[in-house]
């Protein structure tokens, strides 16, 4: 299917409202029992939950849900509904008396896209959202485009619509490696067509190259650009939390090779890193296991890749109280 779906056990589900001032969403990736994880911010802008948590010096292996949302930090919020979810399900770190879940989330920032700056996601859809996810069957298609957490998503300043992608890739040794992506960038897809280029163009000295110059112009260039594209990459592979944070790391690389520019002051670049363990990587040696993850790791960074150019391409365009959002889509080659 080229989904994250197509990773076994992997669920995802989305919530989001839109009109009357709204516009956001959540999405929610839920893995199986006992998936470890980790992830990598590398934005300069970021707004995350419990992402310390997922450090490999940490107590903590296991994730029970990652939570994407809108709303920028305040729709972190959403997190504690998919928390609450969790608990209820009984998934989470055992301690004396229950369980904690341990669900990390990242959030873009969407607020007043809508018309309404106080319209962002809420703890109850964060929990819609994990229960939709749960109620989903074993390889279900993945919405796309304007939903969940990419409802209010946009690229390139402010001017066009962003939103869902996914994309995944088997390896001949049957591991299977999905990602899905939310993207809501500063920058513009490589190799597009775009009609923000302004006349000139910046100059690289050395290498005597030049690229075009996005414009000023769009919704957000009175308040500045505030932007983040957020990933989820799982694999039935199986990884320690270390492997998932190298796997978390060299995946920002289809960030770079997708969107111009990425990673910037201003983006909150985050990728997350499920894997569930369901097949073992050759490990007889040292030089197997070194090909094992250098393969994963670098077909990780290209489904990524096309996972952000699917958000694109998936998205439509819509109208608010806040303003017209066109699609980018048409425009790719």
């Amino acid at each position: 299917m080229g989904a994250l779906t197509d990773v076994p056990g992997i669920r995802v589900g989305h919530v989001q409202k839109a009109g009357d001032g709204w516009l956001t969403g959540v999405t929610v990736v839920l893995p199986p029992r006992g998936t470890v994880g980790s992830v990598e911010v590398q934005g300069g802008g970021p707004a995350t939950h419990e992402t310390d948590a997922l450090d490999p010096t940490t107590l903590v292996q296991q994730v029970d849900a990652v939570v994407l949302t809108g709303g920028s930090a305040y729709g972190l919020a959403s997190a504690a509904g998919a928390q609450r979810w969790c608990e209820e399900d009984g998934r989470g770190f055992a301690v004396s008396g229950g369980v904690v879940p341990i669900v990390p989330a990242a959030a873009i920032f969407d607020l007043g896209r809508g018309g309404d700056f106080s319209a962002r996601p809420t703890p109850d859809m964060g929990y819609a959202a994990t229960a939709a996810a749960a109620a989903r069957p074993e390889g279900h298609v993945v919405e796309r485009g304007n939903v969940g957490a990419g409802t209010g998503a946009l690229i390139g300043r402010g001017q066009f619509k962003g939103g869902v992608g996914t994309a995944s890739a088997t390896l001949e040794n049957g591991v299977v490696v999905g990602a899905l992506a939310i993207v809501n960038a500063l920058g513009l897809p490589f190799g597009t067509t775009t009609q923000l280029a302004e006349p000139g163009s910046v100059r690289l000295s050395e290498e005597r190259a030049s690229t075009p110059r996005a414009s000023a112009g769009g919704a957000e260039a009175s308040q500045g650009p505030l932007n983040t594209t957020l990933i989820v990459v799982a694999t039935n592979a199986m990884l320690d939390v270390a492997e998932c944070r190298r796997t978390a790391a060299a995946s920002h690389a289809g960030i770079a090779r997708a969107l111009n520019p990425s990673h910037t002051l201003a983006d909150g670049d985050t990728v997350f890193c499920l894997a569930t363990g369901a097949s073992a990587l050759d490990r007889s040696d040292e030089a197997a296991r070194q090909l094992s993850l250098v393969t994963l790791q670098s077909t990780a960074a290209d489904v990524v890749r096309l996972a952000i150019l699917d958000g694109v391409a998936s998205a439509e365009p819509v109208s608010t109280q806040a303003g017209h959002y066109g699609a980018y889509g048409g425009q790719m080659r």
